[in-house]
């Protein structure tokens, strides 16, 4: 049985690809050759990490998003015997989430002897409200096929409304028995961890392409060294991963 992990959020910009790209680097890390897939029509930035060999679906018939080209992700990811990442674009958010329920996906990835996983981004800043109520959206959506990994990215500040933190609000209370895990990514200092971790996103290497770069200083590699185990570490916690 592999699992279908699938990182969507209806906000742009809040670290959808970063989280498929670390995804991925984890299950390698464990022994895995998962299925690397980028369904975003405009920034295939998950495409962009060439050590991952993701592939791209071309959704778009001419500049439109043709709905039934996600028939091919699904005879992708059916005989899939290792796990699949899918990393969905902000433009195409909305016409993959109909299919997917519309189609009853789910229940036919259950059939398939799949799981799916879908991973959504909570963001702090003037985004908080936006991706909390995207998270809300999609477990109200979802069937209970679906489980569900929270990834907290406190990029733009802090991940709390009225002093509750996200497990206080009311909608993570409301549907916490869908969530399976909280992955926090770490808050990076920005003269050091934070622009360390940039500047490796920006250039779309993985972490042990970064390590191995003898180009980088000592420190450097150090930090990025830190930062990956600090995610691993709560990955490796998580049941479904």
């Amino acid at each position: 049985m592999a699992k279908i992990h699938m990182v969507l959020q209806g906000k742009g910009g809040v670290g959808k690809s970063f989280i498929a790209a670390t995804l991925a680097q984890y299950l390698a890390s464990k022994g895995q050759a998962p299925l690397c897939i980028d369904t975003d029509p405009v920034n295939a930035t998950f495409q962009g990490y060439k050590a991952l060999n993701v592939r791209r679906l071309q959704i778009l018939d001419g500049d439109e998003i043709n709905p039934r080209q996600f028939d091919t992700l699904v005879e992708w990811v059916a005989p899939a015997t290792d796990d699949v990442i899918i990393d969905n674009g902000a433009s195409s958010f909305v016409p993959l989430s109909h299919y997917l329920i519309s189609n009853q996906v789910p229940a036919l990835l259950q059939e398939l002897g799949h799981e799916l996983v879908v991973h959504t981004v909570v963001t702090g800043g003037q985004a908080l409200l936006d991706t909390v109520s995207g998270f809300a959206q999609l477990v109200g959506q979802f069937p209970k096929e679906a489980r569900f990994v929270v990834w907290l990215n406190p990029y733009w500040g802090p991940i709390e409304y009225d002093g509750k933190r996200f497990d206080q609000s009311k909608a993570y209370q409301d549907h916490r028995e869908r969530v399976s895990a909280i992955v926090q990514i770490p808050t990076l200092k920005e003269e050091t961890y934070g622009r360390d971790l940039s500047e490796m996103l920006q250039e779309r290497l993985t972490f042990d392409e970064a390590l191995a770069m003898d180009a980088l200083t000592i420190m450097t590699r150090q930090r990025l060294k830190i930062v990956r185990g600090q995610l691993f570490g709560q990955m490796e916690q998580a049941e479904m991963l």
